[in-house]
């Protein structure tokens, strides 16, 4: 049975029967049982408080157990931070969307293209606004990262990058790529700053997100999730697949990739972009900031991303889903909703009008959608069993 009917079954069988968190707790059991994924957490955020918050461990003796200090690598999911670091500078004026990027970074001053009959000098310019929405043209050239851990700093895979020719006209289609790891370098030359200097003192002291950083101590290392890995051909955990060093003297801060981070410290981000912008009285960025980053700059984003699929919900913000047609996605989410998820499904939404979040974090491959699209399902199930008394 397919992963997503497989849930959506259970759900609909538990949904009358049990109470609203069993709900979701069944949602992170059947992951376990199907071997999608081994020991996950999940967290829901509404009103101000956390709701629900539940570790499903594993019952493999090989298996490591997640902690409430367990620390993840979140992959994409640094995306999103990336994009509100740009946005701090944005509100004080030290960039503009619409400037080229060679303005900051001169190697970007004649970007080839990809043409029919080989590369040529673009004819558009390269702006800060297509490296935020997935629209410079730059895909992901390794698949998975291995040959990044070649790079100790942003400058030398900035100049790389130069030197690669853009699959289209900057600005033409959407790509979803390096444009994160771009834009840290972006921050460095703004900011006098390494990128992981500027999150700290920007975003990550303020939020109280002291486990969210771009390497790991030997210590952090006892607590960092082993892989658990089902493709088909493998099934097991590893401590070798990292594919990023995590190392301290590393300076090559991914900013779409790099970060790991820890429930609680996500939760406070979450948190943040859920208050508009707020977060124990500090204002980290402005609600209007956050209105910009979940406009649809790009429309219909799975169709676009993967051709072949049919019945599109969801639009690309600044790095976000955002999800334009709530029946057409059949979870019961709420139209407008936003989030990211990581590439060892670490996921993660906001939801303004139901004022909450979801957060959910594990260490699996391969990717799957399907977790984030069903842990909203068990989510908006568990409330409508609530608003029935169930």
């Amino acid at each position: 049975m397919k992963f997503a009917s497989l849930l959506f079954t259970c759900l609909l069988t538990s949904s009358t029967a049990l109470a609203q968190h069993e709900i979701i707790q069944s949602f992170q059991r059947n992951l376990i049982d199907n071997e999608i994924t081994a020991s996950n957490v999940a967290m829901v955020f509404k009103d101000g408080e956390v709701v629900y918050h539940h570790i499903e461990n594993s019952l493999d003796p090989n298996g490591q157990p997640i902690y409430h200090n367990t620390i993840f690598p979140i992959f994409s999911m640094s995306k999103p931070i990336t994009i509100v670091a740009m946005m701090t500078l944005y509100e004080d004026g030290l960039i503009d969307f619409d400037q080229k990027v060679s303005t900051y970074l001169p190697e970007f001053e004649n970007l080839q293209c990809k043409g029919e009959e080989g590369t040529y000098e673009c004819a558009n310019d390269l702006t800060l606004f297509h490296l935020m929405t997935h629209r410079s043209g730059y895909g992901y050239y390794e698949r998975p990262f291995s040959n990044w851990v070649k790079y100790d700093n942003l400058d030398k895979f900035v100049s790389d990058m130069a030197n690669r020719p853009v699959e289209f006209e900057p600005g033409s289609q959407y790509l979803y790529g390096i444009n994160m790891a771009i834009l840290g370098k972006v921050v460095e030359e703004v900011t006098n700053q390494t990128f992981y200097e500027y999150l700290k003192e920007t975003l990550f002291d303020p939020l109280q997100m002291d486990e969210t950083k771009f390497y790991l101590t030997r210590r952090d290392r006892e607590r960092f999730q082993p892989l658990f890995i089902n493709n088909g051909s493998l099934k097991g955990f590893t401590n070798d697949l990292d594919e990023l060093t995590y190392d301290m003297n590393n300076k090559a801060h991914f900013g779409g990739e790099g970060l790991v981070s820890t429930m609680d410290d996500y939760k406070n981000f979450c948190e943040m972009l859920l208050n508009g912008g707020v977060f124990e009285g500090n204002q980290i960025i402005s609600q209007e900031s956050i209105d910009l980053m979940t406009k649809a700059h790009t429309t219909d984003l799975m169709t676009t991303a993967h051709p072949t699929m049919d019945n599109d919900p969801f639009d690309f913000g600044f790095s976000l889903f955002v999800l334009r047609d709530s029946a057409m996605d059949g979870t019961n989410s709420s139209e407008g909703i936003y989030g990211w998820s990581g590439y060892h499904n670490t996921h993660f939404w906001i939801d303004p009008q139901e004022n909450l979040f979801g957060l959910f974090m594990t260490r699996a491959r391969e990717y799957s959608w399907g977790i984030q699209k069903e842990f909203r399902r068990a989510v908006y199930s568990s409330l409508d069993a609530e608003s029935k008394g169930l």
